[in-house]
């Protein structure tokens, strides 16, 4: 069995440093993950509803993008991020470019500076805490999507003045 999953590692990555193990410990803590929310939402009778509004999943789309950039971009979290990755550079307005580290901990860096990968992870957090606290996660998620709205504002107002003032 180890032979055979040496031979699949080898083949699958074609002399790439693949942390397939890392991979698989990611995969089987979101299920776990996921598993706790779910957990916590029978335990308290919580019942999800038959068909998601329009406007939640709207909401929890825009909130999801806004604390998934928060968690893996940004300069505040750097320091949650630090044991797990390089520092490159900035990368836009109070975000920064950020390499995962070599080692045993490669899979976990690479979720901790991907907004996609991240994405998965808080999507669930804030669906469950719909189900469980509906008045507060919704309250929380406004105030992310308010977050990224006046962001977009901010980053359309610099276009703005930075072609007026070349004019």
């Amino acid at each position: 069995m180890v032979e055979l999953l040496r031979r699949t590692r080898r083949l699958y990555s074609r002399g790439e440093d693949r942390p397939l193990g890392g991979y698989l410990a990611a995969m089987a803590g979101y299920g776990l993950y996921a598993s706790g929310w779910a957990a916590a939402i029978r335990w308290r009778g919580a019942r999800p509803p038959v068909r998601p509004e329009p406007w939640d999943v709207a909401l929890t789309a825009v909130a999801t993008f806004r604390l998934s950039r928060l968690l893996t971009k940004s300069s505040v979290t750097s320091p949650m991020r630090a044991p797990f990755t390089t520092y490159e550079a900035p990368q836009g307005p109070a975000e920064l470019s950020e390499s995962p580290r070599e080692g045993s901990h490669k899979a976990a860096a690479e979720l901790l500076t991907c907004p996609f990968c991240m994405s998965v992870w808080v999507s669930t957090a804030l669906t469950a805490s719909q189900v469980l606290w509906p008045r507060g996660a919704r309250t929380v998620m406004a105030g992310l999507a308010a977050t990224a709205g006046a962001d977009a504002l901010q980053l359309a107002y610099s276009l703005l003045t930075e072609k007026a003032t070349k004019s």
